[in-house]
């Protein structure tokens, strides 16, 4: 495991142990509906390196990066994710970890949002951009998508041009970052989506019966 993984999993578990030790219990397992026809509350944390956190790297590389995901059943490919409505800032459940990143100084929010949806049937790809989930930061594109086969997965295609990059990538100005990612979630697990100049927390939950922020 990097060093920026290993420190970024520490603030994540430890604001993860807040919110459990306020919260019941809740099961973990995805929910066994059909993609279209169950809602789900996607939240996600965007941020990046406000220093060094690695060695240099070749990011001319990038250019060759692709979704990565593991092992799933195929199944119907025609169902697209819909969008249900935007979460206000009072139903984020990510709130204490943004302020922990922003508390710790290694990694600067620039994004912070959280919306409901249905799923799409797995391998459409199909999702939404960021303008549509409400994130607007200079430089940063790309989609969000959730899909579901045999299990629940949240993939990422983002690409972020920061204007100033931290100092330890060894890249000029304005260089394209790009983070190319699809997982497997869990109800309430928190993902972690690593890259060395920025990353990306999102936390998935069922709309129906979710647990309410601080309870």
């Amino acid at each position: 495991m990097s060093q920026r993984a290993a420190r970024l999993r520490v603030l994540i578990a430890l604001a993860a142990a807040a919110l459990a030790a306020r919260t019941a219990a809740a099961p973990a397992q995805e929910a066994a509906a059909g993609p279209g026809s169950t809602v789900y509350n996607v939240e996600i944390i965007v941020f990046r390196a406000a220093g060094a956190l690695g060695e240099p790297e070749d990011w001319s590389a990038e250019a060759g990066a692709r979704i990565i995901a593991g092992a799933e059943a195929g199944g119907d490919s025609t169902q697209i994710g819909r969008f249900v409505a935007a979460l206000p800032s009072s139903a984020w459940q990510l709130t204490e970890l943004e302020n922990r990143l922003r508390a710790a100084g290694t990694y600067v929010p620039v994004a912070h949002a959280a919306w409901s949806q249905t799923a799409s049937s797995w391998g459409t790809r199909a999702g939404f951009t960021l303008d549509k989930l409400g994130i607007s930061v200079a430089g940063l594109s790309g989609n969000v998508f959730l899909e579901r086969g045999q299990f629940l997965h949240l993939g990422l295609s983002l690409t972020y041009a920061i204007a100033q990059p931290a100092p330890g990538l060894g890249a000029a100005p304005d260089t394209p970052f790009t983070l190319n990612e699809s997982r497997r979630v869990r109800f309430y697990d928190r993902n972690y989506f690593d890259h060395p100049a920025f990353g990306v927390i999102a936390l998935v939950t069922p709309a129906q019966g979710a647990r309410p922020p601080g309870r």
